[in-house]
């Protein structure tokens, strides 16, 4: 599961942690990654266009890794990079077509310069490298092109036929004609994934997981007729594209010798030379396990290779690589290539682990039924990274917290790893220094507007620790329940990221987190309450077009519980609606009646998950997550116009660079990219391993 930040816009905040009410806690005394970057004159915004934010960040602590983990961690790297054509293919099938034709434009564009629709297509083209295919990120519609279908189809005419990625059997004309269509026509591949309870959301949705003659009633048979083993199951599906061969639906697997085979290769490569590296044996066994996955494409194999990376605590370094978050498969079974590579920051670590350690107090003071609480939290690890390099789903738009694995029954067995991706959130945070900030603009009162500058900073990282450590580690299953991706379907996700955000809401406005000292006081917790009603109930809708409702799992979730508490408190006034200047602002006036209300809707939504209650989750998301009020959707939109704040922020990765003696790697040194551009380019050329068929 991954945590989604929500750029607000340049708000000054402290970024170290709140000094301890007393000397015996040593984990507030730990300051956040920030106190190890070393800014100086690094500029983190590269790039602004659309709606879009490209920003850099810096790897503290690489230079002082001994030369093995260097060496290891550089492996990693190129293990991540060798899988992100596979994004592009699970996005849509026309995706990298498309990203190898634009990068031949963009590496001839001194002869486009003076086109005056050239400007616009390379905005598209950005556009199109920053969400890996022809749709939003977050909103998942497809981009709507600015440049003229006739300037278009006139550029390709002119292009040398061996500049061009055609297809075996593809003529020049049929290669324009097809992604021309593709492009502007309105009606192809509108949405790259379709929520639409009332639609075939199989059908309609463009991710490229199911054959295009494949519906979602077949693929439901298909998994229902499948001969379930006794007891833990594997993911099934995780890693397979259902497509339908003489009449019959038939999986084919995404594994060496599979689809995706040239990459899958080279990921498989590259992990082996960093098992020969492995800290200890214990990751050497994670790592060979990963390379058996990928070579068999057994999902009982992956769950071996998750249960040794669960219990790889001792390793400094760390690497995801695989097919693992489901959000972009409509029903919730097949997994999108990612990576992560990173190093434990042992100094900020002391704050998330101080969580982790008191899981079982969380678990046992959780408002949820007796019956849905674990008895005995197992393996719950949390650590801030340094994040080295990041691909496919997570890169450039990544999440700033991840809770690994996804598979219940190796969370509730074995145990999960969180981390907080530190140098990422630090990034953020500067970049948005560099710009302005809509806390005056959407704050009601001084006092807030003072508070949040106070402990905004301790109450959003406090918040990704115990959404990530605490939050998607607790409750059960009940005995005979399958598993949420089987009971709540296509809205799984969006009731799981609300639940546990309920899990860190309800505890981020508690005395304990006073008590462990990892706050000075419960106005940490206020700060949390005001930003996520406001951003639940006004902020977030910046991200949509007028007209647009919510697609996508995390603005789903936000907005539930923000309208669900604001409906549920209305009464008492825990949440008033109020009107300055013609303006409109959500204002919190009983925080402790909200905690309340947030547990609530927390006991719900884990009786929810626990019973399998898909009735019940489907209506909670539909009354509370999807629709947006019109008249507000545009008050918001047109009080950030004059803010002139991009609502998304995606990433520029390091360079990583092999010092060799002979055949031997002796150092490796970072590189700091400044061109978004440039490095696409760079990935087109270096990391394209999957041919266009």
């Amino acid at each position: 599961m991954k945590f989604r930040r929500l750029i607000a816009g340049a708000i000054v905040l402290s970024f170290v942690a709140c000094a301890p009410t007393n000397g015996e806690n040593n984990a507030a005394e730990a300051q956040d990654s920030t106190a190890n970057h070393h800014d100086g004159d690094f500029k983190y915004t590269a790039d602004r266009f659309a709606d879009l934010r490209v920003i850099r960040y810096q790897i503290p602590g690489f230079d002082e890794l001994d030369a093995g983990k260097k060496e290891l961690l550089y492996y990693l790297y190129e293990a991540a990079l060798a899988g992100r054509d596979i994004m592009y293919e699970q996005n849509y099938q026309h995706n990298l077509q498309l990203r190898k034709l634009f990068e031949k434009i963009v590496e001839n564009e001194a002869n486009l310069e003076s086109d005056a629709d050239y400007p616009k297509l390379l905005e598209y083209i950005k556009r199109f490298w920053f969400s890996n295919g022809i749709h939003h990120h977050y909103s998942n519609m497809k981009f709507e092109p600015e440049f003229s279908r006739t300037y278009f189809e006139g550029l390709l005419e002119n292009m040398n036929e061996e500049d061009l990625p055609l297809k075996e059997g593809q003529s020049k004309a049929d290669m324009i004609a097809q992604l021309s269509e593709v492009i502007f026509n309105p009606e192809i591949a509108p949405k790259k994934v379709n929520k639409d309870p009332d639609a075939d959301i199989v059908a309609t949705s463009a991710v490229n997981f199911y054959g295009e003659d494949v519906s979602q009633a077949e693929v439901e048979t298909y998994y229902a007729s499948l001969d379930k083993v006794e007891g833990n199951q594997p993911e099934y599906g995780l890693n397979t594209r259902l497509v339908k061969e003489n009449g019959k639906i038939v999986a084919k697997t995404w594994k060496v010798g599979g689809l995706y085979s040239e990459a899958i290769e080279k990921i498989v490569y590259w992990l082996g030379k960093a098992a020969t590296v492995a800290e200890n044996d214990q990751q050497r066994e994670t790592l060979e396990r990963l390379i058996a996955y990928y070579n068999s494409g057994n999902v009982k194999d992956w769950d071996l290779y998750n249960i040794a990376w669960v219990n790889d605590t001792n390793s400094r370094t760390d690497v995801v690589n695989g097919f693992i978050e489901v959000y972009n498969d409509p029903l919730g079974y097949k997994g999108s290539f990612e990576s992560v590579v990173s190093f434990k920051d042992l100094e900020a670590t002391k704050r998330i682990e101080a969580v982790s350690k008191e899981a079982q107090w969380f678990e046992d003071n959780s408002p949820i039924m007796d019956e849905h609480k674990k008895e005995s939290v197992k393996g719950i690890t949390g650590k801030v990274i340094t994040v080295v390099v990041e691909s496919g789903d997570a890169s450039p738009s990544t999440p700033i917290g991840i809770n690994l694995p996804n598979n219940n029954w190796i969370r509730q067995e074995h145990g999960s790893k969180s981390v907080s991706l530190g140098n990422i959130v630090h990034a953020y945070e500067m970049s948005s220094k560099e710009g302005k900030s809509s806390l005056s603009e959407f704050a009601w009162s001084e006092e807030e507007i003072e508070r949040a500058k106070k402990y905004g900073s301790i109450a959003d990282l406090l918040h990704t620790d115990l959404h990530e450590v605490i939050g998607h580690a607790s409750g059960i299953v009940n005995e005979g329940v399958g598993t949420p991706k089987e009971t709540l379907k296509n809205y799984a996700s969006t009731l799981e990221e609300g639940r546990a955000d309920l899990v860190a809401l309800y505890f981020l406005y508690d005395q304990k987190l006073v008590d462990m000292g990892l706050v000075e006081s419960l106005d940490a917790g206020k700060v949390a309450y005001d930003d996520y009603i406001k951003n639940g109930m006004m902020l977030q809708l910046k991200r949509l077009k007028p007209g647009e409702q919510i697609e996508e799992d995390h603005m789903r979730n936000r907005q539930l519980i923000a309208k669900w508490a604001y409906e549920a408190g209305m009464e008492d006034s825990v949440i008033v609606k109020k009107k300055r200047d013609g303006k409109t602002y959500f204002v919190v006036q009983d925080y402790a009646k909200l905690k309340d209300i947030f547990g609530m809707q927390l006991r719900e939504l884990q009786r929810i998950k626990s019973e399998g209650d898909f009735e019940a989750g489907q209506k909670l998301v539909e009354t509370y997550g999807v629709k947006v009020d019109p008249e507000l959707h545009q008050e918001v939109l047109d009080r950030y116009s004059t803010l002139d704040i991009a609502p998304y922020g995606g990433f520029i990765n390091p360079v990583l660079k092999p010092v060799m003696e002979g055949d031997k790697i002796v150092d490796v040194k970072v590189e700091y990219p400044m061109s978004f551009v440039e490095q696409m380019l760079y990935y087109g050329n270096n990391y394209s391993f999957i041919s266009v068929k």
